[in-house]
């Protein structure tokens, strides 16, 4: 085959396209599990139930670094009661990774938290699974563990 003109030219078209994507840029989907986190951050700092409901699914696995777990009802109950009240959530280091309908996510989780009368600032690993629901994404599972 002979290379011509045209070939090169090509060929530095596509470079220059494959260039200008930055390596590690977000998918839709990845953006938008990043702000199904975030919207439930800011539903748990409202102790906001109907978000908290829309952002969990039915069958929700919540995991606290104690080894406790709770359910849909026992996590969002507990917040919309303000049996846990947080005044404050950082949420650092994020990743996520998509696989088809499914999420995996990981972040770091610091807060001001007053549970039974008594002040806390956990700083935790968590582990999030996420599962796509029609267009949106709803928290299917989440494990936090101490770092």
């Amino acid at each position: 085959m002979r290379i011509t003109r045209r070939h090169l030219a090509a060929v530095g078209a596509l470079a220059l396209a494959a260039a200008s994507v930055p390596a590690g840029a977000e998918s839709a989907d990845e953006a938008a599990v990043g702000k199904a986190i975030d919207d439930l951050t800011k539903a748990m700092m409202a102790a906001d139930k109907a978000k908290l409901e829309a952002l969990t699914a039915d069958g929700l696995s919540y995991g606290h670094s104690s080894g406790r777990v709770e359910t849909k009802a026992q996590f969002i109950g507990v917040i919309a009661d303000k049996k846990t009240i947080y005044k404050s959530i950082t949420l650092s280091d994020p990743t996520v990774a998509v696989v088809g309908n499914n999420a995996i996510a990981r972040h770091t989780f610091a807060a001001e938290v007053e549970s039974g009368g008594q002040a806390s600032s956990p700083k935790i690993g968590v582990l999030q699974v996420w599962v796509k629901d029609g267009a949106g994404w709803k928290l299917l599972a989440r494990q936090a563990f101490r770092t």
